[in-house]
């Protein structure tokens, strides 16, 4: 009796986690954005000579409440974790030992349970060295404060002072250090796979590649960067210098590109070796379905494409990816398997390191 109701109650849990996700997913196919509280479609700020400024209002129209029962039910797979997945991780263990990844995520006081608490909950736990760089400093969640008000206006001041932290602190804890946004979610364990072909003391640094504004191009705030421990070095060394990266204002992205390039350090193609791409500054049913705004396709080094071919087998991150949507590709990355199929690993590390004008 005690294990016809254990294997009851599991049968309950997967099926509310099941009926969870599918049930958000259906809302959000079948009702309206404004239906659902959110905006009708995506605000597209002008564009200036920094680049494009995005805005798209996409919080969770869940409760915390709602996303709290989420979080219990999908719970972060950890390594050896047997009641979560029966996967043999051997290979994404090797790699966490061998490539280090320091994350930090940028938050602000207002988005930490609104936002970056569901990232924690999620991806970033994956990282090796995990930092929430935030205007104030909380001790309980916790947060690193840094001297700059909030406001997109200072984002670019946000980053080059959060970098200038992670040198001055964690230089020996990693050998790449990968920013992202509070609504980006990464897939640490390809992250590491692209990274284990790279070499870390090399001037370099990776991302979703946008052609304009910068010689070499530059990559997208929102999906996420990482840049090699030499880059750090050198940005440590050099990146106070208001003559080679500007310290304040300007769209944030196209600044620390800027900086990059005049520090020597270059924009490396993470394409896979059909040419797909990796990392993403749209959702994954943006760059699934299309229909992006007029200025991707002048930005977007591949054309802006779109599809199930243009992206990766081992896609790095995605943007624009609220709360709910977090628990969503958690429990679709690592938990949902069709029986049967066993998926052996894939050979896709591209040999062409730089993206060519």
């Amino acid at each position: 009796m005690p294990g016809k109701m254990q294997t009851g109650s599991m049968n309950f849990v997967f099926g509310l986690s099941v009926g969870i996700c599918f049930a958000y997913m259906g809302i959000t196919y079948i009702t309206s954005p404004t239906q659902r509280g959110l905006s009708a479609s995506v605000k597209h700020m002008a564009i200036s000579e920094d680049g494009p400024r995005v805005e798209v209002p996409r919080d969770s129209f869940l409760t915390h409440k709602d996303l709290d029962k989420i979080k219990k039910i999908i719970r972060p797979v950890q390594f050896n974790d047997s009641h979560s997945h029966h996967d043999n991780d051997t290979d994404a263990k090797k790699l966490y030992d061998k490539v280090r990844v320091l994350c930090w995520v940028m938050t602000s006081p207002q988005n930490l349970e609104k936002k970056a608490v569901h990232v924690r909950a999620t991806w970033a736990h994956r990282c090796n060295k995990l930092i929430f760089i935030s205007s104030v400093t909380n001790d309980s969640f916790p947060t690193v404060g840094i001297d700059v008000p909030e406001g997109r206006e200072h984002l670019t001041g946000k980053t080059m002072k959060a970098f200038q932290y992670v040198f001055d602190h964690h230089f020996d804890d990693a050998d790449w250090f990968m920013k992202a946004d509070d609504d980006t979610y990464t897939i640490l364990e390809n992250l590491r796979y692209f990274l284990s072909g790279q070499n870390k003391d090399s001037p370099i640094y990776f991302g979703h590649h946008f052609k304009t504004i910068v010689k070499q191009g530059y990559f997208s705030g929102g999906a996420g960067y990482v840049i090699s421990k030499e880059a750090l070095r050198r940005f440590g060394a050099k990146g106070k210098q208001a003559s080679l990266c500007r310290q304040d204002g300007g769209s944030e992205d196209a600044e620390f590109g800027k900086c990059m390039q005049n520090l020597g350090v270059k924009v490396g193609n993470s394409t896979d070796r059909f040419g797909r791409s990796r990392f993403h500054c749209f959702s994954p049913a943006t760059h699934l379905m299309g229909g992006y705004p007029n200025w991707y396709y002048k930005y977007d080094s591949r054309g802006g494409k779109s599809g199930r071919k243009s992206i990766s087998d081992y896609a790095i991150s995605f943007h624009y990816v609220p709360p709910a949507m977090m628990y969503e590709l958690e429990y679709f990355t690592y938990h949902l398997r069709p029986y049967g199929i066993h998926s052996g690993n894939q050979d896709l590390n591209n040999k062409v390191t730089l993206h060519r004008k």
